[in-house]
């Protein structure tokens, strides 16, 4: 008795069907495994790290320098690098952990932070940095708020004093306090999108950008 076509095709579709699930779920496997404990994606919604970072900007965060933190455990189980002052970071929000923040490290634990009349001092030492940019003259007195006058203060064990580049429109450690170490995701290296909504256009001269 002959065997039909049929038949004879049936075998053959399954095991191609079965390879193709098979490939698929290995590549979520992979993209969730890359996501979570090597690369990640953000898009920079706000402008508090202009100049360096803008509104529409598509960067990359190395997940891994940082060390491999157990998902949703809130600990790390590899340690590797900590953060150093000048590292642009991605951190769970204090006030709302659901939301991601992006700012510069200037203090790490023991670090004396002050700030007096805008100007930076990082260990009694004023801190020269090119990133930083002021886009107003005025000063606010330390009782009025924190933004141009504050400490000074120390960075406590385990945590991190944050601040923007735009520094006079940034919400970062000078109002809400200090990020936990273990609330690090990673840190910035490289602008891979840039999309200017208000020009409707790519910024193509950012593309491929090193973040420093």
């Amino acid at each position: 008795m002959k065997k039909s076509k049929d038949a004879d095709n049936a075998p053959k579709k399954k095991g191609a069907l079965r390879e193709n699930i098979e490939a698929i779920i290995v590549a979520v496997i992979l993209a969730l495994f890359i996501r979570t404990f090597v690369v990640q994606a953000f898009k920079i919604p706000s402008g508090s790290m202009k100049d360096t970072l803008l509104i529409g900007d598509h960067i990359l965060v190395n997940k891994f320098i940082y060390g491999v933190k157990a998902p949703f455990l809130k600990k790390t189980i590899i340690p590797i690098n900590s953060p150093k002052r000048d590292d642009i970071i991605v951190f769970e929000f204090p006030e709302d952990p659901s939301k991601d923040f992006i700012k510069r490290v200037i203090g790490i634990p023991g670090d004396t932070i002050e700030i007096r009349n805008k100007k930076l001092f990082v260990n009694g030492v004023l801190a020269e940095n090119s990133h930083a940019v002021f886009k107003t003259q005025k000063i606010y007195d330390a009782r009025t708020q924190p933004r141009d006058n504050l400490g000074p203060i120390t960075v406590p064990e385990g945590k991190l004093f944050v601040m923007g580049d735009n520094r006079d429109f940034s919400y970062d450690s000078r109002f809400w306090g200090y990020v936990d170490l273990i609330a690090v995701k990673g840190k910035a290296f490289i602008i891979y999108w840039s999309w200017d909504k208000e020009n409707f256009g790519v910024r193509w001269n950012r593309l491929g950008h090193i973040l420093e």
